[in-house]
Order: C-alpha cells, then sequence, then structure tokens
C-alpha cells in the first residue's frame, strides 16, 4: 500500500488532490488494519482556503477595491488564526480532549464557514494544504516551525497559468479567457512569485505534470 502511495504522489498534477487522496489511503490503511477501529479517522486533511478573509473584512481594508482584487494573496488570510489551530493541535492529548473544528471554504457563497471541518482526537496526521504553508514570513514560518514535515508541489509557470484561466472560467470568477488570464497574471501569478522566491526549506519536492494516468490508479481507491 505505501508503494502506491509514493507512486500516486509522483503522478498527481494539484496539491489539493494530493493532499485529499493521501489522508484518505491513510485512514483506509488504518481501518483495514484495525477493522474494530473503523470509522474513527488518524488523518484529517485541512485546506487553508477557510481561513480567507470574508468579502466584509475585505471591504473593511483600507483598500478594500485592491483588497478584493488580490483575494489569494497571504495578506488575504487570518494566518494568525491558522497559526493557533497548528499550536492547538500541538496540545498534549488527554482524556478530555474534544473534537476541534477548521473552517472551511463555501464556493458558492465565496466566503469562509467556521467550524466546519472536524478533527478528532483519534486523529494522528493532519495533513494541511495551501499556498502558504512554506512562506518564510510571520505566522506562516511560525507555524511551519512546528509541522513534522513540508512538502512542496512544483508546478511550471507557464502550466500553472493554463490552468488557472481554466479553474477561473469554470468557478464564473471570470467572465472569458481575457478576463481570466488578466486575473492570473495580475494576482495568482503574482502570489506563486512570492511563494517561490521566499519559500522555506522543505524536506519534499513534488513536481506537478499533465500525467493523466494518475487518474485510472486514484479511482481504483475509491
Amino acid at each position: 500500500m505505501e508503494d502506491q502511495v509514493n507512486r500516486l504522489v509522483s503522478k498527481t498534477w494539484g496539491k489539493t488532490t494530493l493532499a485529499s487522496l493521501v489522508a484518505s489511503k491513510l485512514n483506509d490503511i488504518h481501518n483495514e488494519r484495525a477493522p474494530g477501529c473503523a470509522h474513527t479517522p488518524v488523518a484529517a486533511f485541512v485546506p487553508l482556503d477557510g481561513y480567507h478573509l470574508s468579502r466584509a473584512q475585505l471591504s473593511a481594508m483600507p483598500d478594500p477595491s485592491t483588497a478584493h482584487a488580490r483575494r489569494g494573496a497571504a495578506y488575504t488570510f487570518d494566518a494568525s488564526a491558522f497559526l493557533q489551530l497548528v499550536k492547538t493541535l500541538r496540545e498534549p492529548l488527554a482524556p478530555e480532549t474534544k473534537v476541534h473544528y477548521a473552517p472551511s471554504f463555501d464556493h458558492a457563497m465565496k466566503d469562509p464557514v467556521h467550524g466546519d471541518i472536524p478533527i478528532h482526537p483519534t486523529t494522528r496526521v493532519v495533513i494541511f494544504e495551501g499556498n502558504y504553508l512554506s512562506l518564510n514570513k510571520g505566522d506562516w514560518k511560525e507555524a511551519a516551525a512546528i509541522m513534522n514535515e513540508l512538502w512542496f508541489v512544483e508546478v511550471d509557470f507557464a502550466m500553472a497559468r493554463r490552468r488557472l484561466v481554466a479553474r477561473h472560467l469554470k468557478a464564473g470568477i471570470a467572465k472569458d479567457g481575457s478576463e481570466a488570464g488578466r486575473r492570473a497574471d495580475h494576482n495568482d501569478l503574482v502570489n506563486g512569485r512570492e511563494i517561490v522566491d521566499d519559500r522555506l526549506e522543505v524536506q519534499e519536492v513534488v513536481t506537478s505534470t499533465e500525467d493523466v494516468t494518475w487518474r485510472a490508479e486514484a479511482q481504483m481507491w475509491e
């Protein structure tokens, strides 16, 4: 099973897909080896999207127009709240330890949903996923310092741009390819340059490619 995980890591093309599948497979392995403990997850997947500042918070900023246009930049996330969750999860487990909850993101409403992702006391591996987890700045750096490992999904900027344009069109963020391209060039790829240039040292680098063969293998896990 571990070999399957390694093969999938080398073939996957997106950090969200990679993180969610690794967490899912860890839980599958646990359930296979300890059938009496089924439905007690040992791995949790927590995307950083839930730490987006809300649209109301962006509107309250000194330059709300720029804040909304630059949504997705590091300063438009609640880094301090994320750091607090990481610190909380590092506290020793005790009989009275309760379920912790992380926020998710509602793409239809375009805002975070607080307390939506449970992290159970049985959880032993928490996989965070997001753009700024290895950023060498402020609260991001402090949070990274208390994690066990940092993995970085590396992608060619031209390929990233193609994916971003398609994603913005599919999500309805842009009305046409031209608008989607401008958003990618003036926001997403600007953020990407900061992420690459100010990256902390990481334990693993996964190269993201357009390898369609991983899809069939991923379906075997479902």
